[in-house]
């Protein structure tokens, strides 16, 4: 196959869905995961989905091989997949269940998907073996302590960005992050309402919850070689959030 071929998890929708589009639009193959059994689209372009749960280390290492059996190769991974707690919970109340649960998804199953699709890229030829994203969130550095085990999950994806990004410098592999903000995804749908409000009082410069879309387009030049000689970024797409203001 002469396009590039890109792993994209979390693919059934929100932010995955998003890349998966972009990236197709732009000439890559994708292999997709997702834990829905039925997309709710059908993508145009060179795309194949595996149902799989990223927190399995058996469905993590099958997704792998599924994509190199239909396309032959990996020359990019997005780890989009992520998991929110199902209780917003206390950081005095947390338990270890939850905590489990997402840090299972978000940190272990990023970090050990990564690890098998860099042992492939590193096999490629040329001066740049593959591109490696990975979606954090504002959560990395902003604490909610009803949540602690999200944010913790986060800072970890960060931590696994830096220590790819390292270790992979050698084989021409360039490893980023982009921490999304306040998308409008259903993970968000639930707390609707209080964003509304905190980002019409001015909680971001730029008024307006953001999109899958924003999120994508970020993705995009972080794969297809518009930023060379950047390794171990984290692009914040979040209208401003980051800034500290007076």
């Amino acid at each position: 196959m002469n396009k590039q071929v890109a792993l994209v998890t979390g693919a059934a929708g929100g932010i995955g869905f998003a890349v998966v589009n972009k990236l197709l639009q732009n000439g890559f193959a994708v292999a997709g995961m997702g834990r829905r059994d039925n997309l709710p689209f059908t993508p145009e372009g060179d795309f194949a989905y595996f149902v799989g749960d990223l927190g399995c280390s058996e469905d993590r290492r099958s997704f792998v091989a599924f994509a190199k059996e239909r396309f032959g190769r990996i020359d990019a991974l997005v780890n989009v997949a992520g998991v929110a707690p199902r209780v917003r919970a206390d950081l005095l109340a947390m338990t270890e269940e939850s905590y489990d649960t997402v840090m299972n998804v978000n940190t272990k199953g990023t970090l050990f998907l990564t690890q098998l699709a860099a042992n492939e890229m590193i096999h490629n030829e040329g001066p740049c073996r593959g591109h490696i994203v990975n979606i954090s969130s504002l959560s990395a550095y902003a604490a909610s302590a009803n949540r602690g085990e999200y944010c913790i999950s986060k800072a970890g994806v960060s931590m696994i960005t830096a220590l790819f990004a390292d270790r992979l410098a050698e084989y021409g592999i360039p490893v980023n992050e982009v921490r999304p903000g306040i998308i409008a995804t259903n993970m968000t749908a639930g707390v609707k309402e209080k964003y509304d409000r905190l980002i019409a009082g001015g909680l971001l410069p730029e008024a307006r919850w953001g999109t899958p879309e924003d999120v994508a387009c970020a993705v995009l030049r972080l794969c297809d070689g518009s930023l060379p000689y950047v390794t171990g970024q984290s692009i914040d797409v979040d209208g401003g959030f980051h800034l500290k203001r007076l």
